[in-house]
């Protein structure tokens, strides 16, 4: 049975984009060759990256026949972190995300958080208060024990964050979510960038029968594998952009990169076009990006807001591995860099609770680094809970920055 996906609809705004038709043949003609390059670039097994190697040397062959029975029961815990790449893998049908299957990936977000969503206190059936509706019909729901934006069937919602200008995007932002289709996998969505009046250009994502491409570029094979065998999932997407040079992840994998944008993109607009009752959740958008080799020479230290955890848990997300990537690799780079590790949340909850888990995260991130080859003795760790503060704690922009972990150059 054939099946159309629209994933994601990305356009570019800007009075300098693009103005003649000759202008947008050269445009498509550089996007096919570049995203093109790029699919086939990572259709490639990336098993030879430096990430992989480390990961390699702690697996146990012995262990191979138990992890992989673990994988065909979709059971994902740590140990599964230590199976051997080598060894047949279904970890990419597993309907669970973990450290392993994202290994490979390199988002890394903006450094300072502009927009967080937050629906915990948010109305069951109201239209969620960060956002203006400006199309459709949209409200907050429970799903999967959590409260999320519901769009419904049929007319679907096109909406935008509340925010003090209509022009708060800088050169470089990234932009994250989580989206779930009640029956199809990423079904309708589409993120705009601009000025909210003229679409110029786009570049989407179509797909028919498991096959995705944009100008020809096709998702890898284990990412329309997993579409299709875990129907009603949740898909982290990932959207980063810096001047010319975009790029864009579905889960662990990067779907799209090219270096020939043009314009400047001003705010954002979601739109979901009601093919089915759609959820999102934890809507982020940050502006800036990290030079982490500068940060670590001029200031000491690195402050990084894309290392996250479970809430209330010392538990880190797989889409931690971007940055955490990032450290390991700075640190294979310079044999004598040492730092200490440490953990901060916000001011929500007990102050000794969060002394205590902001001490057990720090810990975690530590424990990563060591198992990807990194010698404990250049890592030491510290909780500080909710007492350094770097922003206000009152919005939940603030408190998205004040949950971060640092590394201090010892």
């Amino acid at each position: 049975m054939k099946r159309n996906f629209l994933f994601v609809f990305i356009s570019l705004f800007g009075a300098f984009f693009l103005n003649s038709q000759d202008a947008k043949a050269q445009f498509f003609k550089r996007l096919h060759d570049a995203v093109k390059q790029t699919a086939e670039d990572h259709a490639i097994n990336k098993a030879e990256n430096e990430t992989d190697k480390a990961l390699d040397k702690v697996d146990d062959p012995s262990k191979w026949k138990e992890k992989n029975q673990k994988e065909k029961n979709n059971q994902d815990d740590d140990s599964q972190d230590e199976q051997d790449e080598s060894a047949p893998s279904k970890a990419s049908n597993s309907s669970t995300p973990s450290i392993k299957t994202y290994k490979n990936y390199d988002f890394v977000p903006g450094d300072t958080v502009i927009f967080e969503s937050n629906l915990a206190d948010e109305r069951i059936g109201e239209i969620p208060s960060q956002f203006t509706q400006t199309d459709g019909q949209m409200d907050v729901q429970e799903e999967d024990g959590e409260n999320v934006i519901h769009t419904v069937k049929g007319s679907g919602a096109d909406f935008t964050p509340r925010m003090k200008s209509n022009q708060y995007l800088p050169d470089r932002f990234t932009v994250e979510f989580d989206f779930k289709d009640a029956i199809v996998p990423l079904d309708g969505i589409a993120i705009t960038f601009g000025d909210g009046d003229n679409v110029i250009e786009d570049i989407q994502f179509n797909g028919n029968d498991g096959t995705y491409w944009t100008s020809d570029a096709r998702f890898p094979e284990e990412l329309s594998n997993n579409i299709d065998a875990n129907p009603n999932q949740w898909h982290h997407i990932a959207i980063a952009v810096n001047k010319s040079t975009g790029k864009v992840y579905v889960d662990q994998y990067r779907v799209l990169s090219v270096n020939n944008l043009t314009g400047k993109a001003d705010n954002i607009n979601f739109e979901v076009h009601g093919y089915r009752d759609t959820y999102i959740k934890n809507i982020r958008i940050a502006a800036g990006g990290i030079d982490i080799y500068k940060k670590v020479t001029t200031d000491g230290k690195i402050i990084m807001h894309g290392i996250l955890f479970d809430v209330d848990k010392a538990t880190l997300k797989p889409e931690s591995m971007g940055s955490i990537n990032e450290i390991y690799y700075l640190l294979k780079k310079d044999p004598s860099l040492k730092f200490e590790i440490d953990g901060h949340t916000d001011n929500t909850g007990e102050a000794a609770h969060n002394l205590t888990l902001s001490q057990q995260r720090a810990d975690a991130v530590k424990a990563q680094l060591v198992k990807m080859g990194i010698d404990g003795s250049r890592l030491s760790t510290k909780g500080f809970g909710d007492t350094k503060p770097i922003s206000d704690n009152s919005t939940p922009e603030g408190k998205a920055n004040n949950r971060r972990v640092e590394f201090v150059k010892m």
